[in-house]
């Protein structure tokens, strides 16, 4: 099973990021899980487990979202957002609503946003991203779903690995980004200016599933 590289708790965290933990448990608990079984659907360690919920390190957002899909929820729950709203079909966000869903240096240098906090059971999760200046050149981020990206300012290097093989490509203001989350990803700010981008994960389907399998293929240059 994988196990996703993180680091150690900073001394300082937000309120979403202490009751993760204990979501996460709670969550699990309340689904009928053990932690071998979440293990097992999310292919994560069973030790990795139980350092999140035990608050011991904070995740990124693509092992957020593969724990929240094994357990039938959506980013807001798991993180128990207290004013998320369970069934409003329109929501608004405003500007001093929004919330810090993980800080930089908890999550490799990301910082992400959350842009649709207070709505739940919802089929897209935006936010609003800060890439690193640097990362470790072996780590990458794979999850189930499609991802769209739009970039809002300054350049963004970003890379797939496919079939072995790693590809690059150089993204400025106004371009934009869709692809499968499951094909192994990771971006990083050039120039050593911060990057924010706005970013769109959506659970798949299940009709999706069959072309999960197919070959991989990139439009575009």
């Amino acid at each position: 099973m994988a196990e996703a590289i993180t680091t150690d708790l900073p001394p300082e965290l937000s309120d979403i990021e202490l009751r993760l933990g204990r979501r996460v448990s709670e969550l699990r608990t309340a689904r009928g899980y053990t932690q071998d079984r979440l293990a097992s659907e999310t292919g994560f360690t069973k030790g990795y487990l139980s350092k999140i919920e035990n608050s011991k390190i904070i995740p990124p957002i693509g092992t957020l979202i593969k724990i929240a899909q094994a357990l039938h929820t959506d980013l807001a729950e798991l993180l128990g957002t207290e004013t998320a709203e369970r069934s409003d079909a329109i929501c608004i966000v405003r500007s001093w609503e929004r919330e810090s869903v993980v800080h930089g240096e908890e999550a490799f240098g990301y910082d992400y946003v959350a842009l649709a906090n207070k709505r739940r059971h919802k089929h897209m999760e935006p936010f609003i991203m800060v890439f690193p200046n640097e990362m470790a050149h072996e780590m990458r981020f794979d999850h189930e779903g499609e991802e769209f990206l739009f970039v809002t300012d300054g350049k963004v290097e970003f890379s797939f690995m496919i079939d072995g093989r790693e590809q690059q490509w150089i993204l400025s203001a106004g371009d934009s980004l869709y692809f499968d989350s499951n094909i192994p990803h990771r971006g990083r700010s050039i120039k050593g200016e911060s990057k924010a981008l706005v970013v769109i994960f959506r659970p798949p389907d299940q009709a999706d599933d069959a072309t999960k399998r197919q070959p991989h293929t990139i439009f575009g240059s």
